[in-house]
């Protein structure tokens, strides 16, 4: 972010980093509340967790789905490492999830840039509610939604950051997204080990 006020609202290019479970909400209702939310619980800590490491800062949680953002000078780079620390790290949390509780589950995740405003809105609910608010939002929400489950989907811009920055992305085409009256936003699919299906939804 610039040097401006923190309350100030700015137009600034912003990574954008979606996150959620897949398989996790169609077991809820089997399930005790006190495990629900205690799994729920460990999920939001976990991602949370790995957004703060790479400095990054997670500004909305609905359920089980989490927004996080990026304002380093390095944001792409912390972005995709903070995903790859999520998609690897979460494998050993889903076995003990199938174990113990009989839950199949993943994390499936959305990553964009673009430009945003953001700034402090005063609300009367929350004096205080930090906002990222923009099309790269929207888009970066629609790749989380295109993934499959335990899949990391960038756009090309996402992934020509990341790069210029010096970061090789071991990534795969996928197929467009597309979006009526706008060009088709080019996708990737981040590998990681074991090696996931990226074939089309």
């Amino acid at each position: 972010m610039t040097t401006q006020k923190a309350d100030e609202p700015q137009r600034i290019t912003a990574v954008v980093l979606f996150a959620e479970t897949r398989g996790f909400t169609g077991n809820s209702d089997i399930l005790s509340p006190e495990v629900v939310l205690a799994r729920l619980t460990e999920f939001v800590s976990f991602v949370s967790g790995a957004v703060a490491e790479h400095r990054g800062t997670v500004v909305d949680i609905l359920s089980d789905t989490l927004m996080a953002t990026f304002f380093t000078r390095d944001d792409a780079k912390q972005a995709v490492e903070a995903a790859r620390k999520i998609q690897g790290g979460f494998a050993a949390i889903a076995e003990a999830w199938e174990r113990d509780f009989g839950i199949r589950a993943a994390v499936s995740m959305g990553l964009h840039c673009g430009e945003a405003v953001v700034g402090i809105a005063r609300t009367s609910v929350n004096p205080r509610q930090f906002f990222v608010f923009g099309d790269c939002v929207s888009v970066a929400n629609r790749l989380m939604h295109r993934a499959r489950a335990g899949e990391s989907v960038m756009s090309e811009e996402l992934l020509e950051r990341a790069s210029s920055m010096g970061m090789t992305i071991d990534a795969e085409s996928l197929p467009p997204l597309a979006i009526p009256r706008r060009t088709p936003i080019k996708l990737y699919g981040m590998l990681i080990d074991p090696r996931l299906d990226f074939t089309s939804a």
